[in-house]
């Protein structure tokens, strides 16, 4: 049996925060239609796609933080977020194929799809495409899961440091992130490789 994983990163233009990244394998009884790209879907139902596939899909989510970005730069950060995400995916495949009655005397290979032009070093045969999180519904629900753990994560940078409106743009390069680094300086969670 051939099962198919979804890689999708979310946070490689921020000036700010971590790079995030999905793994997902999901069930034949998925209701894919509420699947998309995570950037064509609102919040709202993004957040509703995450729900459904936390409780049915078989996933993970990762982060590289800004120093390890600043350190292998964000193509490297994105590939191993993605490496580490398809680990924490594998550790939890036996008991979800258990769980969804999976004959697991028949041999289960894996094959994964990534968004974009270039492979994470993953344990299975790998290929990348470029707006695969358009077309694969593994991708698109990888994608969710990365943009919702990312967004979640820069509201709760917001609290620490609310000077910077991380709420509103999420470490993305606006106008008013610009101008408040040069103003007061890089906050602790910026990406200093990063031109402000």
């Amino acid at each position: 049996m051939i099962l198919t994983c979804g890689l999708d990163e979310a946070g490689r233009g921020p000036l700010a925060g971590p790079v995030s990244a999905g793994a997902v394998i999901l069930p034949e009884d998925f209701p894919f239609e509420i699947l998309n790209d995570s950037k064509k879907m609102t919040e709202k139902k993004r957040e509703a796609a995450e729900k459904l596939i936390k409780e049915k899909a078989c996933w993970a989510v990762s982060f590289v933080d800004e120093k390890k970005i600043d350190e292998i730069n964000i193509l490297q950060a994105s590939m191993l977020a993605m490496k580490n995400a398809y680990d924490e995916m594998l550790k939890k495949l036996p008991l979800w194929l258990k769980k969804n009655g999976f004959n697991l005397s028949e041999k289960i290979e894996i094959t994964a799809i990534a968004d974009g032009t270039k492979c994470p070093e993953v344990l299975c045969s790998v290929r990348c495409e470029p707006k695969a999180d358009g077309k694969y519904s593994e991708v698109m629900a990888a994608s969710i899961l990365a943009k919702v753990a990312r967004d979640r994560l820069m509201l709760e940078y917001d609290k620490k440091y609310p000077e910077y409106g991380y709420a509103k743009h999420k470490g993305y390069p606006t106008k008013a992130h610009r101008e408040v680094c040069r103003k007061i300086g890089p906050s602790p969670i910026q990406r200093l490789s990063f031109k402000f």
